[in-house]
């Protein structure tokens, strides 16, 4: 259950984030990691997305297609920015966007050690998978760093309240 509630004000999240440049489109090239925090979406409207790991089936398959299909009906619904956060380092992060085609439409941001996430009460412990602390399956609208919408999955691999279309019909 998360600690987060509807109506609270988003506490500070800092992360690691590779942007994107052309120079990516070559697959031996990493990029350089930059600090990136919540601050950020001061005056803005921001979905947030959580998934335990990219390149994991639900989330490369199922969970973050979808928002970039939907990427154009977010926007008409005044959404500022899309972003998706998960434990994997910022190099990994960064490659599946690439595979994914984000161009940086969607942050891909590394939450090192679920750290944001645990604070949140939105981390995992998949540990028994060999996988560790992880940012757990969420999704949550802020808007000028207030939550105005937060909900967790309930089951692992389930998209009931953080799928594109659950949260599109939220904004």
């Amino acid at each position: 259950m998360p600690s987060i509630k509807v109506g609270d004000k988003l506490p500070e999240g800092k992360f690691t984030y590779v942007p994107y440049s052309p120079e990516l489109e070559d697959g031996l090239a990493c990029g350089v990691p930059v600090p990136y925090s919540t601050e950020e979406w001061k005056g803005k409207k921001v979905v947030l997305f959580s998934v335990p790991g990219a390149f994991t089936p639900t989330c490369h398959v199922n969970h973050l297609p979808p928002y970039l299909k939907k990427y154009d009906e977010f926007k008409a619904k005044g959404v500022d920015i899309i972003a998706v956060v998960a434990a994997n380092d910022p190099f990994v992060m960064s490659g599946w966007a690439r595979v994914e085609g984000l161009k940086d439409k969607i942050l891909a941001l590394s939450d090192a050690n679920a750290a944001w996430a645990s604070q949140l009460g939105l981390s995992v412990d998949l540990s028994s998978k060999g996988f560790g602390i992880r940012t757990g399956r969420w999704a949550a609208i802020i808007d000028d760093l207030t939550v105005k919408y937060i909900e967790a999955e309930p089951n692992p691999g389930e998209l009931s309240v953080s799928s594109a279309d659950a949260v599109l019909s939220k904004l």
